[in-house]
C-alpha cells in the first residue's frame, strides 16, 4: 500500500495528470486509475449524471482483467440507474454524501440502498468493499459518482477502505468533477457541429459521428500497441485526439450543396467529383494548426478516403488550392493517390471504420448488409483499401466493436 508521501504526490499530481486529457472517455480512464491507486482498489466505476439517472460510464477490474486472453478488454456493458435512494451509487448522487461500506453483503435491511448482485453472478466477481464518493461541481452539484471496490492489503486480501482516506479522495473526486465538466463542454461543441452537418446531410448523425469514433479508437489501440510497438503514454495522448478528430471526419461535407448530399440515390460521376472535395474543405477548417487536436482532425479529414494501394483520393494535393503537389499530378489532372504509410494512421484507421460503419447501417439509398457480407468486405480490402495490420486488428477487437454498434444504435427512422 502506498505511505502518505506517496499519497500526497499524487494528490499534487492529479491536477496535472487529469488535465492533461482532453477527450472525455480517456480523462474518465485516467481519473479512475488515479483514484484505485490512491486506495489500492481492485476495481472500481465511474457514472455519470445524464438527467434523472447516473450512466454507468467507465470500469476497471484487475481480477477479472487478469483472467482474460493478452489484449483484450474487459467486457462492459453501458446502462442506467435513477438517481434515487435504492442503490448505492444513486443514494451518494442524491444525496452529496460518501459511503463506505466494509462488506456490501451485511447491508442492514433498513439501510435505504441495496447492493445489486447480479454484476457478481453474471462474472464470478465478488465486491466486497465499496467506497461510493461524490464527484461535485464547484457549486455543489453531482456531475457522477465514484465508486471504489475491493480495496487490498499488500498481500492481496480484501480490507474495508481507509477512513482517513475518505477527505482525499474527496478532493480528489472534485478535481475530477471540473476535468470532466470541461471535457463534456468540448465535447458538448465537437456534438454542435455534428448537429450543424446533419442539418445539411442527413447522413452525418450523432450516432455514426460516434461509432466512427469508438471504432477508430479500439482499432488503432491494439494496432499502435502490437504492430506499431508505439510507447503505452503516446498511445493514450494519440486515442486523447484521435477520438475526438474521428468524430468530425466528415465536417467538410457542411460545404457541400444540398442536391448532391440529400440525393436518394446513387451519384453520377460529376457529384461524384464534388463531394470529393469534402476531405479537402474539412482539412482546411484546421489547416492553421494551434493543437495536437487540429493536427489530428486535418489528417483524418483529408485523408479517411486514401486507399493502402494509392487508389484513394484527395492524394497529394495542396489543401488551399485544391491542386496537385509539384511532381505528383497524374494524367487526368488529378493528384496521385497516397498510399501505405504516406497515408497518416490516423486517416488509414478511419477509413475502416466508417466503411464498416456506412456498410453496416441503412441508408436511404441502401439496406444495411448483413454481419458476414461487411466482414468478408473488410476482409477482402485488407492490403487494397485498408492498412492490412489494421484490417488484423479490426478483426481482434470485433466483440467491441459490436458493444459500440449496440451502444449507438441510429435514430428509428431515416431522414
Amino acid at each position: 500500500m502506498l505511505d502518505e508521501n506517496q499519497k500526497f504526490k499524487i494528490l499534487i499530481d492529479i491536477g496535472f495528470e487529469i488535465g492533461k486529457a482532453k477527450d472525455l472517455d480517456l480523462l474518465l480512464e485516467r481519473i479512475l486509475s488515479v483514484a484505485r491507486k490512491f486506495s489500492n482498489a481492485d476495481a472500481g466505476s465511474i457514472y455519470l449524471t445524464e438527467g434523472k439517472d447516473l450512466k454507468f460510464s467507465k470500469t476497471q477490474n484487475d481480477t477479472i482483467q487478469k483472467s482474460l486472453p493478452p489484449g483484450q478488454k474487459l467486457p462492459f456493458s453501458y446502462f442506467k440507474v435513477p438517481i434515487d435512494y435504492n442503490s448505492i451509487a444513486g443514494y451518494v448522487a442524491s444525496t452529496g454524501e460518501i459511503v463506505n461500506i466494509e462488506d456490501v453483503r451485511t447491508i442492514s435491511e433498513d439501510s435505504p440502498y441495496s447492493f445489486n448482485s447480479q454484476y457478481d453472478e453474471l462474472s464470478g466477481y465478488r465486491t466486497k468493499s465499496v467506497l461510493t464518493i461524490p464527484m461535485k461541481k464547484s457549486g455543489g452539484e453531482v456531475i457522477g459518482v465514484l465508486q471504489l471496490i475491493n480495496a487490498k492489503s499488500d498481500d492481496g486480501k480484501i480490507i474495508s477502505f481507509s477512513r482517513y482516506d475518505e477527505p482525499y479522495i474527496q478532493y480528489l473526486a472534485q478535481n475530477a468533477a471540473l476535468a470532466v465538466e470541461r471535457a463534456q463542454i468540448t465535447r458538448g461543441i465537437i456534438m454542435r457541429m455534428i448537429q450543424m452537418a446533419e442539418l445539411r446531410d442527413p447522413r452525418e448523425t450523432g450516432p455514426h459521428a460516434n461509432r466512427v469514433a469508438e471504432y477508430a479508437v479500439e482499432i488503432y489501440e491494439h494496432w499502435a500497441t502490437n504492430y506499431a510497438k508505439i510507447p503505452r503514454e503516446d498511445i493514450a495522448e494519440n486515442i486523447d485526439v484521435l477520438r475526438m478528430a474521428a468524430m468530425l471526419h466528415d465536417i467538410g461535407k457542411v460545404a457541400i450543396p444540398d442536391a448532391i448530399l440529400k440525393k436518394p440515390a446513387r451519384l453520377d460521376d460529376r457529384e461524384f467529383e464534388i463531394i470529393k472535395q469534402h476531405t479537402i474543405l474539412g482539412a482546411r477548417l484546421f489547416s492553421n494548426s494551434f493543437s495536437t487536436f487540429d493536427r489530428a482532425a486535418l489528417a483524418v479529414a483529408l485523408e479517411h478516403h486514401e486507399r493502402w494501394d494509392g487508389t484513394g483520393y484527395p492524394g497529394h494535393v495542396d489543401i488551399e488550392t485544391g491542386k496537385p503537389i509539384a511532381g505528383y499530378e497524374i494524367a487526368s489532372g488529378c493528384a496521385a493517390g497516397k498510399k501505405g504509410d504516406e497515408i497518416h494512421p490516423f486517416g488509414r484507421v478511419v477509413s475502416i471504420a466508417d466503411v464498416f460503419d456506412a456498410l453496416s447501417m441503412r441508408r436511404s439509398y441502401k439496406e444495411a448488409w448483413d454481419e458476414k457480407r461487411v466482414l468478408d468486405t473488410i476482409e477482402k480490402s485488407a492490403g487494397k483499401q485498408f492498412d492490412p495490420d489494421m484490417v488484423n486488428s479490426f478483426f481482434f477487437v470485433l466483440d467491441s466493436i459490436r458493444a459500440i454498434t449496440s451502444r449507438f444504435p441510429d435514430e428509428p427512422s431515416i431522414k
